[in-house]
């Protein structure tokens, strides 16, 4: 059989030709982005990311050792190498003040359907109906105690009224949490805690007072708190899980008391630095949306453990996982106090700093 190209076949051929060399370079390059992702370690194991980067994308990753820290290179013009970040989701604010955010197209992050209802609703991370910051992954900061030496569950009281340990209650060395608590002990509604007055403020010092006189310690290191519980020099403490599970898991009976009167919830988000554009940034919604999703969720909630703000992950682990990063009952969520950012907060430093000194 003879075949005969016309010119316009030939056209044609050439032009489809063409189309799919530029798909093709498209393509390619999209695989070949680098994004710069500034986050905490433990989020960035390379198990975790091992299946999105088959796709050809690499990330360079930059540790962070505080939020403030994030902020200050950002702010010091870290930006430009920067493509995601993970700011805590009461600081967003802050970003988004600085201008150093872009609003997020979540109709480019399909797993950002998935957030859980506490996540959607919350008017943190976002600005003028805009998304600044997506919710991340989340957990609770209770009490733990060794509950082979205490006679029964604590609640906040311990740390005000606790003479019986007194010498062996510990807390975080921090002044948002620390007047949080004492606001809680004290009973000041949630919707109020953050914009205390002066009587409210007198009345939180005169507690932190009392409670000054009943701690071993105010801790920094979460290693030196789990070490103290492990001796016995602390038997409760305000604290974050690891230590629970870190000492449980050594033979010692340990507690986890999330108090009635709230437990203080917190919460990191992905964030894209205002001047991502083009294909990086397309690039980068993608591995927000991995992070959203399923396989990055499973890898988090055994790793860590920690829970994604999704449900993608939710149905596929085991109840014991579940419950061990507080997913099985949601309802959990119902008694958080999320950490926002006191208008007169540099009372509230000044107030603990006294406290401490005296």
């Amino acid at each position: 059989m003879t075949f005969e190209l016309s010119r316009r076949d030939l056209l044609q051929s050439l032009l489809a030709g063409a189309a799919l060399g530029t798909v093709g370079a498209t393509r390619a390059a999209h695989a070949a982005e680098t994004i710069g992702w500034m986050t905490w370690e433990n989020l960035a194991k390379d198990d975790y990311l091992a299946e999105f980067l088959k796709s050809g994308a690499s990330i360079d990753k930059t540790f962070i050792g505080t939020d403030d820290e994030q902020f200050a290179k950002l702010r010091a013009g870290g930006a430009s190498s920067v493509d995601l970040i993970t700011p805590g989701l009461d600081k967003v604010e802050f970003y988004v003040a600085s201008n150093l955010l872009q609003p997020i197209d979540l109709a480019k992050v399909p797993n950002a359907a998935l957030l859980y209802d506490t996540f959607k609703s919350t008017k943190l991370g976002k600005k003028d109906g805009k998304t600044y910051g997506i919710p991340f992954y989340w957990g609770i900061n209770p009490i733990v105690y060794r509950a082979d030496l205490m006679d029964a569950e604590p609640d906040w009281s311990v740390f005000f009224e606790g003479e019986k340990y007194k010498g062996k209650l510990a807390m975080r060395d921090y002044a948002l949490e620390g007047i949080m608590i004492a606001a809680m002990y004290l009973g000041i509604p949630k919707d109020k805690m953050f914009d205390l007055d002066d009587k409210q403020l007198a009345e939180v010092k005169k507690a932190l007072m009392a409670q000054k006189k009943l701690l071993r310690t105010y801790w920094s290191s979460i290693g030196d708190l789990t070490n103290l519980f492990a001796t016995g020099e602390v038997v409760c403490a305000f604290s974050w899980v690891p230590p629970y599970y870190d000492l449980s898991a050594r033979g010692l009976k340990m507690g986890m008391a999330k108090p009635k009167a709230g437990v203080i919830g917190w919460c990191d988000t992905i964030a894209v630095p205002a001047g991502v554009s083009g294909a990086k940034l397309d690039a980068t919604l993608k591995l927000v949306d991995y992070l959203l999703g399923p396989v990055y969720g499973e890898k988090l909630a055994y790793g860590g453990p920690y829970a994604q703000s999704t449900s993608a992950t939710r149905d596929k682990l085991p109840i014991a996982q579940q419950e061990k990063i507080f997913i099985k009952d949601l309802s959990v969520m119902d008694n958080f106090v999320w950490k926002a950012n006191p208008p007169r907060y540099t009372e509230w430093v000044a107030l603990w700093n006294e406290v401490k000194a005296s």
